[in-house]
């Protein structure tokens, strides 16, 4: 990844980015002068611009229409607004399908989707990616030396509501992917089994893409599809970067990834070597009883993404969105935490779908800074005084997150667990890595993601949920990792098989059996409806047990009930100077948090500062300064946090030691260091 190339996400601009999507080609002129000037009152400094304009600006193939785009760029650059302008790549116009029926996608029983939406078109299309090929010179010559723009934002969600196509031209592409990956027909049958059913391939083109079948497809061909597919997304990408870098290389370049703890298809870590500024659409969701967790997990996923470095909410909301089955409003004062703990969690930039909310289309009931109910409405109030919010951070942006753990997030053991034939179908890789990280959540601790085979030398604790997929050098960090004194905490269904799928020798838990010190013998996924008791936790369980048998580690907590009563639920093994735990039962997040406050206890980590329940403290460092992040989740109670520092939303000066924190309050102090 190249973000360090940029002293800031954002050149050109010297405050955190705040503003959002703006199509002006919804609106009459008069109705965009007044949105320069409603902008101006809410103190937005960048626009996102162009992200649908696909057929508005090439009507037929080849001809260019510039003019309404020219005149609101030069609108906004004479308001001193920055702009990303996007590549509308994400919706080829209606004439393009007219003359390229087969670049349409196609699922994977064979049903082909239409237009009317967004995001159809296949990504191993020739002839789409010649047309963004031709589109994209067109657009990045036409505004190289416009001064407004700021950042290029490259086509939009790649891959999020289509995945992996399963037409004829991606299976072309397919072999031609495996071919370059394997070089030989005897290196693929061996990577992917096909001793088993009597799948052995004589001839590249006998591959097929793994459409629906009778039964489950071999899970090490679906496996690599998902790579071929985050590949394939990748190569559009990179097609429209090199041209708009070799046009203007002075101007970063992004796109914006979906929620990535919502996401599956694509392989973040590797897409994201694409671009120069990681961009992350995350919103709150409406049927979680505890939403500010899951904002935050979203928030340290997608640092993970950037590789620590700051990132871009590309796209967050100001009330309700249109697509969940309930679209929740936000309560009040939720915006405001929401925003701040994005930026608290590492975002240098905040930027929500949409402006102005629409009159027509499929997101017309989806709010906006301006909403239908205009500005005599809260939520308008509340924008603009976010606005001088996160002005007044400004000092924050480039200062980088300080964690206390680390979580290994794969996605290939995400995809490999949903190929089918698992021991149980209520075993979910997102679940457990949400049920560990509230329990981190709730132990005030700052998590980092990494993926497995990262440096993870410099944190005092390393958590593995479902690392389901392990190769042999992931089993090896965490073996380092562990003898030089660190703390692992491994879930169930860790370990299991290797990058190909396969399962490694001897018994479970496969790579990760020495590492842990125990044997399991059995698997024992429960019947919906059955639970067991984790014996000293006072915690019952449902979905998981296993048969785990000491091979060298202590045990910690036995089952109580159930099949494996008596057996240890959870272990833990030296490993030279540090130590290996085990759990070996679905626990939920309140009885996690029992067993990592023991384990946090037994390492000596603590968090940045002592807070109440639904209380949130996380802390960016820039050079000479830290930056504490205090926000109360609590809408009905206040607390007292124990710190000193300025203010930097208000300006007070907090030297006593005490800093009160009002419900829903939020506190930013900077912390001069000596």
């Amino acid at each position: 990844m190249t973000t360090s190339r940029w002293p800031s996400i954002v050149p050109g601009l010297d405050e955190i980015a705040f503003g959002g999507d703006y199509s002006p080609e919804q609106w009459s002129a008069e109705v965009c002068e007044e949105d320069i000037r409603l902008m101006h009152e809410a103190g937005v400094n960048l626009v996102q611009i162009g992200i649908f304009l696909w057929a508005a600006i090439e009507p037929a193939p080849g001809e260019f229409d510039f003019d309404p785009l020219d005149r609101m760029l030069d609108r906004l650059h004479r308001a001193d607004i920055r702009v990303s302008v996007a590549t509308p790549t994400a919706a080829p116009p209606a004439w393009f399908f007219r003359r390229h029926p087969e670049a349409l996608p196609v699922k994977r029983d064979g049903r082909v989707l239409g237009i009317g939406a967004r995001e159809s078109y296949c990504p191993s299309s020739p002839a789409y990616r010649a047309a963004c090929e031709r589109f994209v010179t067109a657009l990045a010559k036409h505004y190289q030396d416009h001064p407004v723009i700021v950042m290029w934002h490259l086509n939009n969600e790649y891959g999020v509501q289509v995945g992996p196509c399963y037409c004829e031209q991606s299976a072309v592409s397919f072999r031609e992917w495996l071919r370059e990956r394997y070089t030989t027909l005897d290196g693929l049958n061996a990577a992917w089994g096909t001793t088993f059913w009597g799948q052995h391939y004589y001839d590249w083109d006998e591959i097929q893409p793994p459409r629906l079948a009778p039964m489950p497809v071999n899970p090490s061909q679906r496996n690599d599809y998902f790579r071929f597919t985050t590949d394939e997304y990748a190569r559009c990408c990179r097609l429209e970067a090199d041209i708009v870098r070799s046009v203007t290389p002075g101007i970063p370049v992004m796109t914006n990834f979906a929620d990535p703890v919502e996401t599956g298809y694509l392989d973040y870590w590797r897409f994201a070597e694409e671009v120069d500024v990681v961009g992350i659409d995350t919103y709150l969701m409406g049927n979680d009883p505890r939403p500010h967790i899951g904002l935050a997990f979203a928030g340290d996923v997608s640092r993970g993404v950037a590789r620590g470095r700051p990132w871009l909410v590309n796209e967050h909301s100001t009330s309700a969105v249109t697509w969940q089955t309930h679209n929740v409003a936000k309560r009040p004062g939720e915006m405001r935490r929401n925003t701040l703990a994005h930026i608290a969690h590492g975002a240098d930039g905040a930027l929500f779908f949409q402006w102005r909310a629409s009159r027509f289309g499929s997101e017309k009931f989806h709010s906006a800074m301006l909403p239908q109910a205009g500005t005599s409405s809260q939520v308008w109030r509340d924008v603009v005084a976010l606005g001088a919010d996160v002005r007044a951070l400004t000092e924050v942006r480039g200062s980088l997150v300080q964690a206390q753990a680390a979580v290994l997030w794969h996605w290939p053991s995400w995809w490999a667990m949903q190929s089918g034939y698992q021991p149980t179908a209520d075993h979910h890789y997102e679940e457990r890595h949400r049920a560990y990280y509230e329990a981190l959540w709730n132990l005030h601790l700052t998590t980092d993601y990494l993926a497995p085979t990262d440096d993870l030398s410099r944190y005092p604790l390393v958590v593995v949920p479902s690392l389901y997929l392990t190769s042999q050098e992931a089993a090896a960090n965490l073996r380092r990792y562990a003898e030089g004194g660190g703390t692992v905490v491994v879930s169930y269904f860790s370990g299991i098989v290797d990058e190909n799928d396969h399962i490694h020798d001897g018994p479970y838990p496969g790579a990760l059996r020495e590492l842990l010190g125990v044997v399991t013998e059995e698997f024992h996924p429960l019947r919906p409806g059955d639970t067991v008791e984790v014996a000293g936790l006072g915690a019952r369980t449902d979905v998981w047990s296993e048969r785990v048998v000491p091979a060298g580690a202590e045990t910690i907590e036995t089952f109580g009930s159930g099949p494996d009563a008596g057996h240890p639920a959870i272990t833990r093994n030296t490993v030279g100077s540090g130590s290996a735990w085990y759990v070996a039962a679905k626990l939920d997040a309140a009885a996690l948090t029992r067993v990592l406050r023991r384990v946090t206890a037994e390492a000596g980590i603590v968090p940045a500062v002592p807070v109440g329940a639904d209380v949130e403290a996380v802390r960016r460092s820039g050079p000479d300064t830290d930056y504490l992040f205090l926000i109360n989740h609590d809408a009905e109670r206040s607390t007292t946090v124990t710190a000193t520092g300025r203010d930097l939303l208000t300006g007070v000066e907090h030297d006593s030691g005490q800093v009160p924190l009002e419900p829903s309050g939020v506190v930013v102090l900077a912390q001069r260091r000596a």
